[in-house]
């Protein structure tokens, strides 16, 4: 029986046929492998792989690159099997097309998602900084953009103004304990006194104690040297007084007088007492240290207190009080889940009170500033209300 022609030759026939059954199954990169047999050294090489792995199929590639990794573009004569030389149109094998270990493997899905992710984040970064032609031709237009926080040419930022309330320990307390004398007399009262009284008669009740304190605003205007507001102020009290029936109606207000306030604390500002510590004051409330000396100058000048009946006087004085707190009912909303009420009372009082002495000189002759901020309807606890020590009976 003649051999197969497959076996003829000096190339062993199982590297040939082991070669023609697995040709079919490799890439194209192993494919090329074929067209060149094997020494006997590489083929020892791959057979040795392959028994350690028990001749699994899948380890093929890398046996097979195992064996061929080492072997020179030219084989030496002494590896070298009996054959054919290359021709030109057949290159020899070259470590460009010979498999890696590496990439023989099949990739992981993180190290594909790797490989194919990196290009792409690379050039977006570079071109973040990159400016685009909009940006370019308008500034080329307009030249570099405008930048307010290095502009040299604005003003100083406004500073807001701080309170100056060295006090502060004395004060908290002080106000606890005004709110806890609030909440149980002063509130009470004035909402019985809101739903008792219509508000006709009300209104009247504040003309009426309004127009009590306009003696000594003029007396205090004319002090701080405002002759026209003083004249304004004493018209006011005459014409309330005769025609307003004792200051119950306000006709001055239709003759267009206006109402303003002034006491000796706002007097004393004026002179020169420009800053003065918050102080606040038992019953009367917020107060600074400069207004506490100014309710003992005005006291002498009101004339609620120059009424020495007590039955008369108390009456009018509880009254009095009670319709000031109505006035500020509306405020109590205002006030209501505030952190620390102590603060806005303080810093709300000692503004108003600020605008009171020095806003109306930079602004008296402001046409354009709204009626509701030149009106002096602020409620306070008046000097009228504070007790008059009897007098001796001895003397």
């Amino acid at each position: 029986m003649r051999p197969l022609p497959l076996l003829r030759g000096p190339v062993p026939a199982l590297a040939l046929l082991s070669f023609a059954v697995l040709a079919a199954s490799l890439p194209a990169t192993a494919q090329v492998l074929t067209t060149r047999p094997l020494s006997a050294e590489q083929q020892l090489r791959y057979q040795r792989c392959m028994d350690a792995v028990d001749n699994v199929p899948s380890a093929f590639q890398r046996c097979l690159a195992e064996a061929t990794d080492d072997v020179p573009a030219t084989d030496g004569p002494a590896d070298a099997a009996p054959g054919p030389a290359p021709t030109v149109d057949e290159p020899a094998l070259t470590d460009a097309a010979q498999p890696d270990a590496d990439a023989s493997e099949p990739m992981s899905q993180d190290a594909i998602a790797t490989e194919t992710a990196l290009p792409e984040t690379a050039a977006p970064e570079a071109a973040v900084d990159a400016p685009t032609q909009a940006e370019l031709d308008y500034q080329a237009l307009y030249g570099d953009p405008y930048d307010p926080v290095a502009d040299p040419t604005l003003p100083e930022p406004a500073q807001l103004p701080t309170s100056y309330d060295p006090w502060e320990g004395y004060n908290r307390r002080m106000h606890r304990f005004n709110n806890a004398v609030d909440r149980r007399v002063a509130r009470p009262l004035a909402r019985g006194y809101v739903k008792a009284v219509p508000r006709p008669l009300r209104l009247g009740v504040s003309n009426f104690f309004n127009n009590l304190g306009q003696p000594v605003s003029a007396i205090n205007a004319l002090l701080q040297g405002k002759p026209k507001q003083a004249g304004q102020s004493l018209g006011r009290f005459l014409l309330n007084t005769t025609l307003g029936i004792g200051g119950i109606f306000d006709p001055a207000s239709d003759a267009k007088l206006p109402n303003r306030s002034e006491d000796f604390g706002q007097t004393l500002g004026v002179w020169g007492w420009k800053r003065s510590r918050y102080f606040e004051l038992p019953f009367f409330g917020p107060r600074t240290l400069r207004d506490a000396l100014g309710m003992a100058g005005d006291a002498p000048l009101s004339p609620l207190r120059q009424v020495e009946a007590d039955r008369v006087r108390i009456p009018l004085q509880g009254l009095q009080l009670v319709d000031v707190r109505a006035q500020l009912l509306a405020t109590d909303s205002l006030r209501e889940g505030v952190e620390d009420d102590y603060s806005l009372v303080r810093d709300a009082w000692l503004q108003r009170r600020q605008y009171q002495i020095f806003g109306d000189r930079m602004l008296e002759d402001d046409d354009s500033l709204p009626d509701y901020l030149r009106e002096e309807n602020n409620p306070t606890v008046p000097i009228d209300a504070m007790p008059v020590l009897p007098a001796d009976p001895g003397g």
